[in-house]
């Protein structure tokens, strides 16, 4: 039998730390050693997440300490960074669902978190998680960002014909999330009266995912890009919507657009592109993605990104980048599928 792997979760008791918990919990490789939360020392799990009763798991505060096999970082922006870098120190895989990893210039800091970097030089090892595109990188990786949850469903979508070298002029990124991507303590605008029956822009102008969504697309050869992203709460509990409107340097038709994305991810377990324009809900409770694009004038095209923010948006992803780090098989623990209606 296997050795298992032992891992922690910091910040359990938020939204993507539960998911995970859900999906460790079913991973046939892993042992969940300690969950983290602050103030809640030796609480059960199930106090704050009553459907995780059945794990029979608890809560305690503080943090691990190198040597775990693994640790998921899902903390508040700029309370990762720090024990994200002595836990890889100390041999551990670091996986950080938080944002102090994701953007390669400490500089970008300030300006866009409100924060001067702390570990500035842990930037240039990160490895960007976006799994489809990381791999090779990912492969025994111990400082891994995993990506947030607008820049996977919108990268999901762009990348493709970035690598292309199709897009010209600016992008356009109309994205849409339920309201769990705000967390447990967003503030009275998340509020289900506030948002039940109605659409809600916010985050203009600068909304934080900017810079990341502008680094990924530089990154598949897309540098210099204009690019406007606008995110909308809509009155769900899960999912992300990112429709994203492009001018290509060529005039192509819909089969050639739907052959750049089924060229891109022939063979991939999680990203599956679609020949008519996808739900949110056909990922929800899942790791996986649909993709679709279409001409919509000459030069022309809409290409749409759709994920549970939950799962391929952050905890989902965060499992398939352990696998991949780990030399795992990458869709260990993850053979869900949506869950539909």
């Amino acid at each position: 039998m296997s050795t298992p792997i032992r891992v922690a979760v910091v910040g359990a008791s938020g939204y993507a730390g539960a998911e995970l918990v859900r999906l460790l919990a079913g991973h046939p490789r892993v042992e969940i050693e300690a969950l983290y939360a602050r103030g809640r020392d030796h609480a059960p799990l199930a106090d704050e997440f009553p459907h995780l009763a059945p794990l029979g798991l608890e809560l305690v505060d503080g943090m691990p300490e190198p040597g775990i096999d693994v640790a998921f970082l899902a903390l508040p922006h700029g309370k990762s960074a720090e024990p994200a870098v002595r836990l890889a120190a100390g041999g551990t895989t670091v996986i950080d669902i938080g944002s102090d990893l994701r953007l390669a210039d400490p500089s970008a800091y300030p300006d866009w978190y409100g924060f001067d970097h702390p570990e500035p030089d842990a930037l240039a090892e990160a490895v960007y998680g976006l799994t489809e595109f990381a791999r090779e990188r990912l492969r025994g990786a111990k400082l891994i960002a995993n990506p947030g949850c607008y820049p996977t469903a919108t990268l999901l979508a762009l990348t493709p014909f970035a690598r292309a070298g199709l897009i010209a002029g600016d992008v356009i990124v109309d994205a849409k999330s339920g309201v769990s991507g705000a967390g447990r303590s967003a503030g009275s605008d998340f509020l289900y009266t506030e948002l039940e029956g109605g659409t809600k822009a916010y985050g203009i102008p600068r909304h934080r995912h900017t810079p990341e969504i502008a680094q990924g697309l530089a990154a598949a050869g897309a540098d210099g890009v204009g690019l406007t992203f606008i995110p909308h709460l809509i009155p769900q509990v899960r999912g992300i919507i990112s429709t994203c409107y492009l001018t290509l340097t060529d005039d192509l038709d819909d089969d050639a657009l739907r052959a750049i994305l089924s060229d891109a991810y022939e063979g991939e377990p999680f990203v599956h592109p679609m020949a008519t324009p996808p739900s949110s809900k056909l990922a929800s409770g899942s790791n996986h993605a649909f993709v679709f694009a279409a001409r919509t004038g000459p030069r022309k095209v809409v290409v749409i990104g759709a994920i549970d923010n939950l799962g391929k948006g952050a905890a989902g992803q965060a499992v398939q980048n352990m696998n991949v780090a780990l030399g795992l098989e990458e869709t260990a623990g993850l053979g869900a599928v949506g869950i539909y209606p």
